[in-house]
């Protein structure tokens, strides 16, 4: 039985790219990476993609209107035989219309615990922020900008010190864990949009959780059942 295919859209140097590509090379994986396709010619990531032997293809968005760029897009989508769009670093926001054509179809991944910090400049605005945790997100794509349906994030202690450039190695970590993750939910179908919400069947749920600075209390002050 053959794997769908899954669209991997950039526009730099695909980190999280390579985290999908090489999870896909495993055969025991549940989609394989079809198409690299970039909106910028000179999108580090294809270079990567290209050695990978993955097919890669460049649809310039300067100069074209929203419209005219996705109608180029979706015709390499189409020749490629994609099912599903994994959106890494895609600097473009993309319209409604196209959203709803491939609705519950394609994800992202963003460097914060949605719904705070949509957006850029992530990184400094947690810092900014004196938050204690910080992380990534992927979620469904939507109309709006980082508002999607949220399927999994994981959270990263903001430790003393932490500069911009600490705290994103920190998160990118994780989102190198689970982008390949959460795609692997979504080609197999453990996970699925249902009339806007996430539905997820046969996952592990974590019971742990995470305090920073972190907290031991003692046996008196636990809650004991009754």
């Amino acid at each position: 039985m053959s794997r769908p295919r899954t669209a991997v859209l950039i526009s730099g140097r695909g980190s999280n790219m390579a985290a999908l590509l090489a999870a896909a090379a495993d055969p025991s994986y549940p989609t394989e990476i079809g198409l690299v396709l970039s909106n910028r010619a000179d999108a580090a990531g294809l270079a990567l993609a290209a050695a990978a032997g993955v097919p890669v293809a460049v649809v310039e968005s300067r100069g074209r209107g929203r419209a005219e760029f996705e109608a180029a897009m979706h015709a390499r989508l189409e020749a490629h035989g994609i099912g599903l769009i994994a959106l890494a670093g895609f600097m473009r926001v993309l319209t409604e219309a196209y959203t709803r054509q491939w609705e519950g179809r394609m994800i992202n991944i963003h460097p914060s615990l949605l719904p705070a910090f949509p957006g850029l400049d992530t990184h400094a605005r947690a810092l900014a922020g004196g938050l204690r945790l910080h992380g990534c997100t992927v979620h469904f794509v939507t109309a709006g900008v980082d508002e999607g349906p949220i399927i999994a994030q994981c959270a990263v202690p903001i430790l003393p010190g932490d500069d911009e450039a600490a705290l994103a190695a920190r998160v990118l970590a994780e989102e190198h864990r689970l982008y390949p993750a959460a795609l692997a939910w979504l080609a197999s179908g453990r996970v699925r949009l249902e009339a806007g919400r996430v539905v997820a069947t046969g996952l592990d749920w974590a019971e742990a959780s995470l305090a920073n600075p972190a907290v031991a209390l003692p046996l008196a002050g636990r809650v004991r059942p009754v």
